[in-house]
């Protein structure tokens, strides 16, 4: 079969949607409960079935999990020459990044604190000052934004329209 990374993901979760059911059913239905003087009435349950059938949607699951870690290694993104695994990496870095340049780009250059008293006596005001250039933060933190979503779009497009085999 052929898949995109996005239709395999989805074909994924057909899959482990299908499991979840088995075993479920399963579990209903391994084991029932007879009263003393009852005639028993088991649930329609096939051992061997059921566990062929969950060991055939794990061997499909392996084998796609597998085909989409090598396309995530081996496929490289055109813009950023990174492969969509390297990209997938750069993008935690970069939210890491963004997310304490987001916090130094909100702070004010200089903020006045307020009026501390010491033993009753109002003491001098105190001013909490920024020990680098806000304004570069606010640019770095819009040049990290363009960046991840750049990144974003890249692996996207590569995961909605690049193929790759996997033998089912």
């Amino acid at each position: 079969m052929e898949f995109t990374s996005a239709s395999a993901n989805k074909y994924l979760k057909r899959l482990q949607d299908e499991k979840d059911r088995l075993l479920r059913i399963e579990s209903e239905r391994s084991t029932y409960i007879v009263a003393e003087g009852e005639e028993p009435d088991p649930p329609v349950y096939d051992y061997a079935a059921t566990r062929a059938a969950v060991s055939e949607i794990d061997d499909k699951m392996r084998a796609i999990r597998h085909a989409l870690h090598r396309f995530n290694l081996e496929t490289v993104l055109p813009e950023s020459g990174l492969s969509i695994d390297e990209a997938l990496i750069a993008l935690a870095q970069l939210s890491g990044a963004q997310s304490v340049v987001r916090t130094l780009s909100e702070q004010q250059q200089k903020t006045r604190l307020r009026d501390r008293y010491y033993g009753g006596a109002p003491g001098p005001v105190e001013y909490l000052y920024a020990n680098y250039d806000v304004a570069q933060a606010e640019q770095d933190y819009r040049e990290l934004s363009d960046r991840i979503a750049a990144l974003q779009l890249e692996i996207d497009l590569a995961n909605q329209t690049q193929l790759f085999a996997v033998d089912l």
